[in-house]
């Protein structure tokens, strides 16, 4: 039953009385806080998010290379391309594909770029072939339009263009004129969370309202969908029913180079566990276990020749098989990537990363090295063009020194990682002073002795000493918290003088599936157990106090900020809570929250007394507490956690009054910015300066530098 609590007035997204409830509260914050805008820690911001110096990530496609870019003359972005030649010289002669500022100002649209899909069916019109898809305002939901590269231009439906009106739409090509995509076509065609049921095909030049259904799935379905897999001259098509968000039925049949069907559809249910995500390497399978499997550990990478999985008859000695990755004490996968001949493996040992090689030559695998020791960094990795080259575009950074982009050719093996000059295409400058920087890593040992790592960067002091903390988590969805360089939260926080704290809580997928297990649902409390433990041992260890200590967190982090707030008040000096689940009976009636079910649990049956409440942190909280101050942040067009949760929250807070409403409490709900709370670089520096002065006021006061008093100069340059 969609039973609504006390506070159901607050899901009217855009209702009348909530509007003037947000709009109230949003005024209240800014005049207490300051309006960030043009202020010295906002400019600053602003000048890292938009700097010319940033590294323009390229992709390539056809002969050229394309970038997305956003500066401050371009908030909204451009798309633009370039030769790879032109590239390499430092100072590009970029050709402006779309301007998304112009088109949102043209078509009366707050347009936000949310990515393309291309033809590439390796002719030359299919390379002037892309899908765009535009988002009003940030949201999930997008319009999908198509686009011709040749002449810079959308292709208007009257002269035979695709157009996909707005909805949550997962959409391919078949071939140049036909599209396989699930969208909104109405009449039950979306599952409980508002993704695609149904699968159709869409021939051009015919309406959409025509397009032939070819697929469907349960209305309890998380999605449906339909996509296809190109490597080294093997096609084949898939399809995908998400039964939750980690199970699901895969159906397959193979394909020629056209996409065109050469094999009757086979499923397989029952072949491979649910919860297996597979890809595709030339004519294998590539088969990732999320839980044992014929002997193998959760967390194995396998390999089987694509044909013989879809025979379905797997021998009892698993000769078909080949182990490509066996998961071991502290040492999980974390991602993999293909490229002509090769696949590389991103791997963590206890959250630090190694890379390791594997060589596809004459149907069989061979072991192509690794590098000799995991290293403390983030390690990105994308091919050029998989179907051509074995070259790779590399990004390294680590949470002091900043991203570099090289252009490595990966059949060199491990050697290859050792970057030479002459590889290097961009180097980021120092966006902030960390020269006086430490970078160590933790193990806090969590209420049922697990140990639970985590990482410490902080500026050094002359006198030893308790400094302000930003602790930082979020546990769950099997997603990984590994090193980057961030350089807002350097030279907002780390560079005038506090700490910042990583924590990889359970939840997430730090040490492979089983970390992941070990909080869902009846667990979820092992990750809130966890990430108290992580500024337990903060305290202990003299990092910190319980006065100098915060937390920040979004989305599902969002709902850890809430339960650490509910369960130790005490701990903490201040929380910052931003697009949040908070009220677990409500979740999976709101937006997307039905998908998440497999994660947290369904309150509609006796999960919710069972577990669920004790994690709701908007049913705990306690008029009798004292909580810490708290700044929550959401904002009005995100259509994946809806804005009730965060308002709801805060709503409750106020009408408990003292002791248990913070003081300070202060609540912002951007009017754009979909789930990621910002639609361009103003309103994410917005949000980043309201959090760094929220924290300045409350944990660092006397103790954090000013920016007005620091001067704030413009990001330092090596």
């Amino acid at each position: 039953m969609d039973k609504q609590g006390e506070h159901a007035w607050l899901e009217e997204v855009l209702g009348d009385r909530a509007l003037g409830w947000v709009k109230s509260e949003n005024n209240k914050t800014v005049s207490a806080l300051g309006n960030p805008e043009g202020s010295p820690l906002y400019n600053r911001v602003l000048g890292i998010l938009t700097s010319k110096d940033k590294i323009p990530q390229i992709r390539k496609i056809g002969d050229l290379f394309y970038n997305f870019w956003q500066d401050e003359a371009n908030p909204r972005g451009l798309i633009r391309r370039c030769t790879l030649e032109s590239y390499r010289s430092g100072k590009p002669d970029w050709e402006t594909v779309l301007d998304l500022d112009a088109l949102g100002k043209a078509e009366g649209e707050s347009w936000v770029f949310k990515g393309q899909v291309n033809l590439d069916d390796g002719t030359v019109e299919g390379q002037n072939r892309t899908l765009l898809m535009l988002s009003r305002g940030g949201a999930d939901a997008t319009v999908v339009r198509e686009f011709n590269y040749s002449s810079n231009s959308f292709i208007k439906p009257e002269s035979g263009g695709f157009v996909v009106p707005e909805a949550k739409s997962r959409v391919t090509w078949r071939d140049k004129d036909t599209l396989v995509l699930g969208t909104d076509m109405g009449n039950g065609t979306l599952t409980d969370s508002g993704y695609p049921r149904c699968v159709y095909e869409w021939k051009r030049g015919t309406p959409l309202s025509s397009a032939r259904l070819t697929f469907e799935g349960d209305k309890t379905d998380v999605s449906v969908s339909s996509y296809f897999s190109r490597h080294r001259e093997h096609v084949a098509e898939w399809r995908y029913r998400a039964v939750n968000f980690y199970e699901g039925v895969y159906e397959v049949r193979l394909c020629d180079s056209d996409g065109q069907p050469t094999s009757e559809w086979v499923s397989l249910e029952g072949v491979i566990p649910a919860d297996a995500s597979i890809r595709t390497f030339a004519d294998c399978a590539l088969i990732e276990l999320k839980s044992p499997w014929r002997g193998f550990a959760e967390g194995s990478l396998l390999s089987i020749p694509l044909t013989t999985l879809l025979a379905g008859k797997l021998s009892d000695d698993n000769q078909a098989l080949t182990v490509l990755f066996e998961p071991r004490d502290g040492v999980s996968l974390d991602a993999s990537v293909r490229t002509r001949n090769l696949l590389l493996l991103s791997t963590l040992d206890h959250v630090k990363s190694r890379i390791v090689f594997w060589r596809y030559e004459d149907g069989k695998w061979v072991p192509a090295g690794s590098e000799d020791k995991p290293m403390i960094r983030g390690a990105s990795l994308r091919a050029v063009d998989d179907d051509e080259s074995d070259n790779m575009f590399l990004t390294t950074a680590s949470f002091t020194s900043p991203s570099t982009l090289s252009l490595v050719d990966a059949s060199r093996g491990p050697q290859a990682l050792s970057v030479q000059e002459k590889d290097v295409l961009r180097r980021l400058p120092d966006m902030f002073d960390a020269s006086n920087v430490s970078v160590t890593q933790g193990f806090a040992t969590s209420k049922d002795g697990t140990k639970v790592p985590y990482f410490l960067i902080r500026p050094q002091q002359e006198e030893a000493g308790p400094q302000p903390t930003l602790l930082y988590g979020y546990g769950g969805f099997l997603i990984s918290l590994t090193p980057a360089y961030s350089a807002t939260v350097g030279a907002g926080w780390v560079e005038r003088g506090g700490a910042y704290v990583i924590a990889n809580i359970r939840g997430g997928g730090e040490y492979g599936p089983k970390w992941f297990e070990a909080a869902r649902k009846e667990n979820r409390n092992k990750a809130y157990e966890d990430m108290i433990a992580v500024g337990e041992d903060l305290v202990r260890t003299g990092v910190t106090t319980p006065e100098m200590l915060a937390a920040r967190g979004g989305s599902n982090g969002g709902l850890l900020m809430g339960n650490i707030m509910t369960q130790r008040p005490d701990l903490f000096g201040a929380i910052v809570c931003a697009v949040p689940l908070l009220d677990m009976k409500r979740f999976s009636h709101l937006l997307a929250g039905a998908s998440w079910m497999a994660e947290y649990g369904n309150p509609d049956t006796d999960d919710w007394d069972k577990f669920m409440i004790k994690y709701s942190a908007y049913h705990n909280l306690d008029p009798k507490a004292k909580y810490p101050p708290l700044l929550m942040t959401t904002s009005t067009r995100d259509d994946r956690v809806h804005p009730y949760h965060a308002r709801a929250f805060v709503k409750r807070l106020q009408e408990m009054g003292p002791p248990a409403t913070p003081a300070p409490m202060y609540y912002y709900e951007n009017m754009e910015g979909g789930h990621g709370g910002a639609a361009d670089a103003k309103q994410q520096a917005f949000m980043t300066a309201l959090y760094l002065d929220f924290l300045r006021d409350t944990i660092g006061k006397g103790k954090i530098a000013n920016a007005s008093a620091q001067g704030f100069e413009p990001p330092l340059r090596k």
